[in-house]
């Protein structure tokens, strides 16, 4: 009996070369493709082409608000910026791509699971770190990275066996995208002394071409997460595309990164992030007036741990749980608007109010004759905060020599 693999698909290079390279090697294959908000996609034609190259089956996987609510709104309650700056675009949807495929080869009695992953990337530990933790026994087929094929071979492959790729050796970016924004690699990004082309980017203008004039708009949150802009209640998923329209008009969100890999290499990468620029200052911006001074100075070392973890594949994992459990916690006071200035490649947050969490006192704050501030009790507050240092220092002598005495 032939055995059925699913295959993780997304109609471009790699997948499509992967169809009649997994059919050669016996199997029938079943092109599953999640919709998690890829830029102008055209579904019915990626689930057609999955057919045209030989797929025995190709769904299409409407993914888009659990993928928001579900794996970018953790993103935004932790900060979650790999190395400062780059939102974790691609390793967001990983996770549930694969859990959907697990179902889909349950119910298809599928015995194997096939993705496109070079052997060089992060999605290869992440789809096979996700696939063993839901299903051990699941065997995985590599075609890209196990027939260690060039991009150059790839191409070739795909017109020896009539897959249609829209990709060119003069131009072979590689590109993935969705809700939460777009990453480019490969071409002429490969030399990190070349600066980025223009047809590098797909969801933002560039900064000198945006409006002279800025945009001003309110995102409201609750427990941490947008829920509404400019006053209109929408869901996540929604908003996100909003911003991205709005946010990338104005120049916002490019990323033009040399990172870490968890394999070892530094790769050079052009990501775009509009939305996610904008909602993430915002959501910092609203953690500064409503998070208490511990929590708010202790949280990063959290955030930056699940980051990593998010990275490096180890979202299914108890202690991701452990550390999601205190985010949640934290959020709990997250509430209120921010108001940003969207101007020439910049998201400022240059307002904002929370009306039952804000801990901004104006009566403490102000230099005015309003203040209520004890400034008398300063002077024994300073006498205790340093005691222990002062101690140590009469004891010690480290900074300065004992006096001495007649």
């Amino acid at each position: 009996m032939t055995e059925k693999i699913v295959l993780a698909y997304s109609g471009g290079l790699d997948t499509s070369v992967a169809i009649p390279w997994l059919k050669d090697k016996g199997y029938e294959v079943i092109a599953v493709v999640l919709n998690v908000g890829q830029p102008n996609a055209d579904f019915d034609a990626i689930q057609q082409k999955a057919l045209n190259v030989g797929a025995l089956d190709s769904i299409v996987v409407d993914a888009q608000d659990e993928f928001a609510d579900h794996y970018v709104a953790p993103v935004i309650k932790a900060n979650a910026l790999y190395e400062g700056d780059y939102p974790l675009v691609s390793a967001l949807s990983r996770p549930l791509i694969i859990e959907h495929l697990v179902k889909i080869a349950h119910a298809q009695n599928a015995t194997a699971i096939a993705h496109g992953s070079t052997g060089k990337g992060n999605d290869q530990v992440r789809f096979e770190a996700a696939i063993h933790a839901l299903d051990p026994e699941m065997k995985i087929e590599a075609p890209i990275r196990d027939f260690h094929w060039s991009r150059e071979e790839e191409i070739d492959y795909a017109k020896e066996h009539n897959v249609p790729v829209p990709i060119g050796k003069k131009s072979p970016y590689s590109i993935d995208a969705n809700l939460w924004g777009r990453a480019n690699e490969a071409g002429i990004l490969e030399n990190p002394w070349n600066q980025a082309p223009d047809d590098a980017w797909g969801m933002t203008v560039s900064p000198e071409a945006a409006p002279d004039d800025p945009t001003f708009i309110d995102l409201t949150f609750k427990q941490g997460v947008p829920v509404a802009l400019n006053d209109e209640p929408m869901a996540l998923a929604t908003m996100i595309k909003e911003l991205n329209k709005l946010a990338g008009d104005n120049g916002i969100g490019r990323i033009d990164k040399i990172e870490n890999r968890l394999v070892g290499i530094k790769p050079r990468e052009g990501y775009e992030a509009p939305a996610a620029a904008v909602i993430m200052a915002a959501h910092h911006d609203l953690e500064n007036l409503t998070l208490e001074r511990d929590v708010h100075h202790f949280k990063p070392t959290i955030e930056d741990k699940i980051t990593n973890m998010i990275y490096e594949a180890q979202w299914i994992s108890p202690l991701f749980d452990a550390l999601m459990a205190f985010i949640d916690k934290t959020q709990a006071v997250v509430n209120g608007t921010v108001k940003m200035k969207l101007y020439k490649g910049n998201a400022t947050a240059v307002a904002r109010k929370s009306a039952h969490n804000s801990l901004y006192d104006e009566d403490l704050a102000t230099y005015t004759s309003a203040d209520s501030f004890d400034q008398e009790a300063a002077a024994g507050f300073i006498k205790l905060w340093t005691l222990p240092t002062t101690v140590f220092e009469q004891v010690n002598h480290v900074h300065f020599e004992e006096k001495q005495h007649d």
